[in-house]
């Protein structure tokens, strides 16, 4: 072996031997992606309960505008974990992205709708015929305007979908852009406390506003990491049953908003305890798939089934 050889299979092994001194000496790190409507992991976050109990651990809270920029996120190894409702893990796994489904929240049905503005000459869902409807695209807004619009017996080619997240979508809706804004809380609570809408549709018989905790695939192996998230997240949802008021007062903080608005996003959420999917969810979530298929608003069909992981000790 030459000397030049020598040299640097000794620069190799300090260099390997660096590398593994250093992730030794680094804290292990959870990065967790929520959004506005991600209540319990807001309220998660103002109380540090995570915090108390991963005391070994560095974590990390992102915050996206909306579902599918979260799992953008995730596929690309930008965060761990994070929640979203039905739609945005139907449109990652149909384009191939790897993110798993490790637990969910009960249903919120009220807490979604497609808004008009009060002096709107739209009264029922046919009249959204040829109309503009403001959503984010991939997000449950969509699944539930594609509901909507199916139960208006129309074809999806007979609105005008106008993709935009819900901060320019409220502002286009505002100004008269588009005929409606489908969203879900706290935008809908913030512009209904306004008055300067009235829902033309909840979610209720249309979606169930399911939300889901979406993992890596790294993470979704790390069952005891993952019950106590859960159980923290249960825990909070309990501390909130406790003293509305405070957990309002500390989400009205985080997301800017006014008392009032929070108080009616929080009247129309119910309980929210996290566990793991049931097989009930599971089918449900593939007929969420199933519609965008059918529609052909994702790449490919998929089976939701495949990215589902029961969460072990």
């Amino acid at each position: 072996m030459s000397a030049t050889t020598t040299r640097r299979a000794a620069v190799a092994i300090l260099a390997t031997t660096a590398a593994v001194w250093t992730r030794a000496q680094t804290p292990p790190q959870l990065r967790i992606g929520f959004q506005k409507g991600s209540f319990n992991l807001a309220l998660l976050k103002s109380y540090g309960l995570l915090e108390q109990r991963l005391t070994g651990t560095r974590i990390q809270w992102t915050e996206f505008p909306a579902g599918p920029q979260l799992l953008e996120a995730l596929a690309l190894g930008s965060v761990e974990i994070g929640a979203t409702g039905d739609a945005p893990p139907v449109f990652a796994q149909s384009a191939g992205k790897d993110v798993v489904y490790v637990g969910a929240e009960p249903p919120k049905p009220d807490s979604s709708a497609v808004l008009v503005k009060p002096d709107s000459a739209l009264r029922k869902l046919a009249d959204l015929k040829g109309r503009r409807i403001a959503l984010q695209k991939g997000s449950s807004a969509h699944f539930l305007t594609v509901q909507a619009v199916k139960k208006a017996g129309l074809a999806w080619s007979d609105i005008q979908p106008v993709y935009l997240p819900p901060a320019e979508a409220r502002a286009a809706f505002e100004r008269g852009s588009v005929d409606a804004w489908a969203v879900w809380d706290p935008y809908y609570a913030a512009a209904e406390i306004s008055g300067e809408l009235r829902a033309l549709a909840t979610s209720r018989g249309l979606s169930n506003n399911n939300t889901f905790y979406l993992a890596s695939r790294a993470l979704s192996r790390d069952g005891a990491l993952l019950k106590t998230l859960f159980q923290a997240l249960t825990d909070t949802d309990a501390r909130v049953q406790a003293d509305r008021r405070d957990a309002v007062q500390r989400y009205a903080e985080f997301a800017g908003l006014p008392a009032a608005t929070v108080q009616r996003m929080v009247e129309r959420r119910g309980v929210a305890p996290v566990g793991p999917l049931t097989a009930a969810l599971v089918r449900e979530q593939q007929q969420v798939a199933d519609a965008f298929t059918e529609l052909g608003l994702i790449p490919r069909a998929i089976q939701v089934a495949d990215a589902v992981t029961q969460v072990k000790a």
